[in-house]
């Protein structure tokens, strides 16, 4: 790789089209590989990057709670008025935002032990999002370890959508098939049904890893939470108004939580399952950046620093916009392609991808 992206130039290259047959190329030439990590790591820390942020997620966490009791006010409020379905909208916002605490947490950037950031992880994402943070951790890890390496990365895995060509070359039965010739325009519909995907797959994890760490407790917290979900719901809504909430509370998640995630890696080059990358190369490479400013961050988690979040994964969430600088102008220095894209540029190369994949398909009916 020879060229970095910048917030204006960079029109070239599979980095930024996002071509499916795309993959990372192998570091070549003289360099000391081993060490080009840790000179940037070295950066970072003199920088004070990965010190905890605690005012900033104390701040935080207050105005998203509090945000999620207004919204639930308007609930009670709106009780028996089919406007109450906007809470439910904006009710779908906020669990996002919690979920992005409790992978925060789940990340080890919010408190100054690994006891405090698993409380964190298991009351904002089993308690008050409903979802495993144990399913969520072992998941995400195998992801943070290799991405977009094909039979590694648990994202870029055989589902109703593919990544991988190999994939599309296995797609077996009619419906199957269809789904994959169409899976850019399924897509965001598809997303909608996402909230009730991760909570599936939180309690089917759940059952079968009778070895996790907190299993007792995370069923327990699962559980509250349904009662005190449905419960609520019920206690104030009749049950076909409460169904209607919970689909469109459930839609507005998995949409928000799958635009979150999608600009981050769909469309980057895969690195073949053999291949090997040096951390800093592999991290990078693969990895994709949003513009857009406070809203942007506020919007995305802090997501929309995908680079930098991989390269340090522990590190605050608030620190990632100062990190980005240090590692925009290191990858400058290193030949190593730095992308990053406005966030619907990022949806479109995310889109083309999946579109590209379904051609083989389309071209065979």
């Amino acid at each position: 790789m020879t060229s970095v992206t910048t917030p204006d130039t960079a029109k070239s290259g599979d980095a930024l089209t996002g071509r499916p047959a795309a993959t990372a190329a192998p570091p070549t030439g003289p360099g000391r590989r081993g060490s080009d990590f840790s000179v940037l790591s070295n950066q970072v820390r003199a920088a004070r990057l990965l010190d905890r942020r605690y005012w900033h997620y104390t701040v935080r966490i207050t105005v998203t709670l509090l945000a999620g009791a207004a919204a639930w006010t308007g609930i009670v409020l709106l009780s028996g008025s089919w406007f109450e379905l906007l809470t439910a909208a904006a009710l779908g916002l906020v669990t996002t935002q919690i979920a992005f605490l409790g992978h925060d947490g789940a990340h080890q950037q919010i408190a100054a032990t690994r006891r405090g950031n698993t409380w964190v992880g298991l009351l904002a994402g089993n308690l008050l999002t409903g979802l495993s943070i144990g399913w969520w951790i072992d998941k995400h890890n195998r992801h943070h370890a290799n991405p977009n390496k094909q039979d590694h990365d648990p994202d870029i895995g055989e589902g109703v959508l593919v990544f991988t060509a190999e994939h599309v070359a296995n797609r077996r039965g009619r419906l199957a098939r269809a789904i994959t010739k169409n899976q850019a325009l399924l897509f965001f519909p598809l997303l909608t049904l996402e909230g009730l995907h991760l909570h599936v797959s939180s309690v089917t994890w759940l059952r079968r890893t009778p070895a996790a760490k907190h299993r007792r407790l995370e069923i327990s917290l699962l559980a509250a939470h349904l009662v005190l979900y449905a419960g609520a719901l019920l206690l104030v809504l009749n049950p076909l108004p409460a169904l209607a909430f919970v689909a469109v509370h459930q839609a507005v998640f998995g949409l928000y939580m799958g635009c979150s995630f999608a600009p981050n890696h769909k469309g980057m080059p895969l690195i073949a399952a053999h291949q090997k990358l040096d951390y800093l190369r592999k991290q990078v490479l693969t990895s994709r950046n949003v513009r857009g400013g406070w809203f942007i961050d506020q919007l995305l988690g802090g997501l929309n620093y995908q680079i930098e979040h991989h390269l340090f994964p522990n590190m605050p969430r608030p620190n990632l916009r100062r990190a980005r600088r240090l590692a925009r102008t290191y990858c400058a220095q290193q030949n190593i392609t730095y992308t990053e894209t406005g966030l619907f540029s990022s949806y479109a190369i995310a889109l083309r991808h999946l579109h590209e994949l379904g051609a083989p398909l389309r071209q065979a009916t």
